[in-house]
Order: C-alpha cells, then structure tokens, then sequence
C-alpha cells in the first residue's frame, strides 16, 4: 500500500481503502457490490462503529492506534482477498446480524425478500407451523424464517458438521432454541419419514462445473461444498425435487434458489409447473412449486 502518513479522519480511510481496493482489482458480492461501501464496512467495524453512522461523524480523527488498525485490515482484506464478512466475522441478512466464518457461504440470498412479506402472496403465512430450511449453512435463511413466521417450528438442516456448528452459534445469538432446531441430513436422508413441513425453502449449492472453474479468489475462501452441484449445477436440486413431497404437507410448497442456473433447471423440467419468482430489490432464480404438483418420490 501507498504511505497513510496524511490520512486523519474517518473519511480519509474510507476514501483510501475504497481507491486501494479498485487499483488491487478486489471483487464483491458478499454484502456489498462496490469498492467504496467494502471500505466502510471494514472501518466502521473495525473501530466498533456501526454502519448507518451519520455522515456528520465522517470528519473525526483517528488516533495512532485506530490507524494502525485500520490499515491493518484494508491490507488484508487486499493480500488475503477474503471477502469482508469473514474478517468482521459477521454478514447481515434480511436486516439480521448473524455469525459468519470460513465453515459456511456469506449470506447473500434475494429470499431475504421473500421472508420479509411472510411469502405472501403464495402461502398463509398463519398456516406455516412448521418450516425446513435445507441447505441451512449458517442457519441465516431458516432463522429469518422463523423471525417472521413466529408460530412456526423451524428445521436447519445440512450435511456439513462444520456449518450446523455455524448454525447453533446463530441460534443462540438470536435466541433462537426454543423454535430453531439444526439437524444434520444430507439433503432428505437425516430426515424421519414421517417429518413434513407446511414451507421446504432451500438455497442449495447450484453452481456448474464450468462456473466454478471461473471464481474470483473471493469466492473460492468460501465452502466448494456450498456452491458445486456437478456438470449442470443441478445435482443437488433433482435431489431436492425427487424427495420433497414426501416431506411436504398437502398444501405444502417448496421454494428453491437456483441463480444462473435457472436455464437448466427449465430444461431438465420442462412440465413441472414452477413459479419464478420475481423480486423488487434484485435477484433471480428462484422457483415455486406446490407439493401436489411434484412427482412422488420413486
């Protein structure tokens, strides 16, 4: 990095991280899209500040050992090319806090939106009781669910020891156990026969063999197990369609995000009646289908 001797205020580093950031070619995408909000993500955390500080604090100087921690970060973030979420230790999902690290992805998914309306207008949100999220990961989906459903029992389920262990730290912090259980199943397996849910919501892995050849160095700090799913990118998503209405209530529905792979998720199921959901603040790929419209399992 360039010398920071001039550096004073609180804008200064933000401005400084944000151009050392673009001149290294960093890449974003988890929880910010931009150099400039990257920077203010890790300086505000860095010195305990919170994000929607009001710009009339920005021109507030530093000391030395403020300084020193902040340049320290903005070079990591720079020579390590891990996304931010894992230096903060912490990502934000449909306006929650949870705990992130390398054992799970950062929490970046358009269902944010979905939960916030209480999936209307597709489901009574007062006839949901009971909810699985597959493929919790760090349990953030599943524990938003249960948030805005609060009548509901809520499953997180994953193959990964790793991630269920993320899961229950977010449990806890959000106090969370009395409706929020983590169960370890590969996709239906770890399951009993008879569990069927109102609501299944998955944020599988569903990325291609020759989309995960081209990841930025951000994206390969995260879990290959979170994001590969074979060839087409749809291994874990016929898993997920050949085995969910045995778990599903009779007006029951399965919502699943598949992003760039919706192209292949239409032409490997060109008759089952999926709904593509569309969302006001961004996203794609997600689908909806009712479990009396999905194929008995074989």
């Amino acid at each position: 990095m360039d010398s920071t001797t001039g550096l004073r205020t609180l804008r200064d580093f933000i401005r400084f991280g944000a151009s050392q950031f673009r001149g290294a070619g960093l890449t974003f995408g988890h929880g910010t899209d931009n150099a400039f909000d990257e920077a203010a993500w890790l300086v505000l955390h860095t010195l305990h500040l919170p994000l929607d500080l009001p710009e009339s604090w920005w021109d507030s100087r530093l000391s030395e050992a403020e300084r020193t921690r902040v340049v320290a970060v903005l070079r990591e973030r720079i020579a390590t090319r891990k996304p931010a979420a894992y230096l903060t230790r912490e990502a934000w999902f449909a306006g929650l806090p949870f705990y992130v690290d390398e054992r799970v992805l950062v929490p970046r998914s358009p269902l944010a939106e979905l939960i916030a309306a209480g999936f209307e207008p597709w489901l009574d949100p007062d006839g949901v009781t009971r909810a699985l999220d597959l493929c919790t990961g760090g349990g953030c989906i599943g524990i938003a669910m249960a948030l805005a459903l609060p009548q509901a029992q809520v499953d997180l389920a994953d193959v990964s020891p790793d991630a269920l262990a993320v899961a229950r730290i977010n449990i806890e912090r959000h106090q969370m156990s009395e409706q929020v259980r983590a169960l370890q199943s590969d996709v239906f397996d770890g399951l009993q026969a008879g569990d069927r849910y109102d609501l299944i919501v998955s944020n599988p892995p569903y990325v291609d063999a020759e989309d995960m050849a081209a990841l930025p160095e951000e994206y390969r700090h995260e879990p290959a197990l979170g994001l590969a799913a074979g060839g087409d990118g749809l291994d874990i998503v016929r898993r997920i369609l050949d085995g969910a209405r045995e778990h599903l209530t009779g007006d029951g529905a399965l919502i699943v995000e598949v992003g760039n792979s919706q192209a292949a998720v239409e032409a490997a199921f060109p008759d089952l009646p999926m709904i593509w959901l569309e969302f006001e603040a961004g996203g794609h790929g997600v689908f909806l289908v009712y479990a009396r419209d999905l194929p008995a399992s074989a």
